[in-house]
């Protein structure tokens, strides 16, 4: 009996505002739900933004005082999602952490607006958040399910290059994947956020677990990108999900470019997106999308406008598809040679969860 459920990737840009890109992912979302998606991945750093360009005053040896307020601003845009700084796990999850004086919550009420809007729309969400937690910021990615709300939430253990000047370290517990059931098909997914993908090992930490849904939101836009999602989804035997915004030099908000003394053409894309979706042989389901998002629709009440039609990639997969691929490859498993080869991840129990 096929186990098919309808997935999607949504190639979508950070407003300016927290509030604003709340209300974009909701309309995305609602749109994705009337086409029959079961589940939608936004790209890394959705909420909170990628701050493209940006080098926060800084040079080897050096930081200076613009970058600081550029860091603030920064910091005033990521999200609070109730989380402590090393990451509560299943206490945050299930809500056990204590409560501020006066309040029904934690945080700033995002994780509350995501779980309304997939508790509405009865769609599974997955989005990049850059979280603060303390005095730090964490690259994270959140799974909101519309029956239980957040299952989980993933932090990104190594940023790449200069990002590790603005973004904390993630713990590898972090690393844990999530269970649920749609359209009575059960899934068993996991994350890892851009170049986290080039990490042979923490792959392996995924596959080790079963995934059946591997998603991989990212801002990585070079052509490059799609042979190493091919290789992820042929490796794993897993379907391959990855989102990425896309974003003109004039989107960018005015605390990056206010310090910029160049000239640069405003409509010119300095991220072209190439969202896209693989299957567990390695073949491409959904081809790269480019130089288009979901906010460049032109009528928000139209369910049919071609913008956001072009820039939400629609798949129906079969799951089953992944045991079909475990018939000559298991590398987790029969594959593995685990008699000779181990992995251990400090934290993170590989076995793969309960279903």
């Amino acid at each position: 009996m096929p186990q098919k459920l309808t997935v999607a990737v949504a190639q979508a840009s950070t407003q300016c505002t927290l509030a604003a890109t709340l209300a974009a992912l909701e309309r995305v979302t609602r749109h994705a739900a009337a086409r029959g998606v079961h589940l939608i991945l936004f790209p890394e750093a959705y909420l909170g933004g990628y701050p493209r360009t940006c080098d926060f005053g800084t040079a080897v040896g050096a930081r200076g005082a613009h970058g600081r307020d550029q860091f603030l601003e920064y910091f005033h845009a990521a999200v609070d999602l109730g989380d402590t700084p090393t990451g509560a796990g299943d206490d945050w999850v299930n809500r056990r952490l204590p409560l501020p004086r006066g309040k029904e919550y934690r945080g700033d009420g995002t994780r509350e607006a995501l779980e309304k809007i997939s508790r509405e729309t009865g769609v599974f969400i997955v989005c990049g958040v850059i979280e603060r937690a303390g005095g730090s910021l964490y690259c994270s990615a959140i799974y909101v399910d519309p029956r239980d709300g957040a299952l989980g939430k993933r932090r990104k253990v190594m940023p790449t290059a200069s990002e590790r000047l603005i973004w904390a370290q993630g713990s590898p517990s972090t690393l844990k994947a999530v269970t649920t059931e749609l359209n009575g098909v059960r899934l068993t997914i996991g994350a890892a956020i851009c170049w986290e993908n080039y990490m042979p090992m923490l792959r392996q930490s995924l596959y080790s677990q079963n995934v059946n849904l591997y998603l991989a939101p990212t801002a990585d836009a070079r052509d490059t990108w799609l042979p190493l999602m091919r290789t992820v989804a042929g490796e794993g035997r897993t379907f391959v999900l990855s989102a990425n915004q896309c974003v003109r030099r004039r989107e960018l908000p005015g605390w990056i470019t206010a310090n910029s003394q160049d000239k640069h053409n405003g409509d010119e894309y300095i991220c072209r997106g190439g969202s896209c979706i693989v299957g567990p042989l390695g073949e491409v389901l959904s081809e790269p999308i480019w130089e288009v998002s979901t906010d460049d629709v032109t009528d928000a009440n139209d369910p049919n406008d071609p913008a956001m039609a072009a820039a939400l990639s629609i798949t129906e997969i079969d799951v089953e598809d992944c045991e079909r691929g475990r018939l000559d490859l298991d590398v987790a498993g029969s594959y593995s040679r685990n008699d000779s080869f181990k992995l251990t991840v400090d934290g993170l129990d590989l076995n793969p969860p309960p279903v």
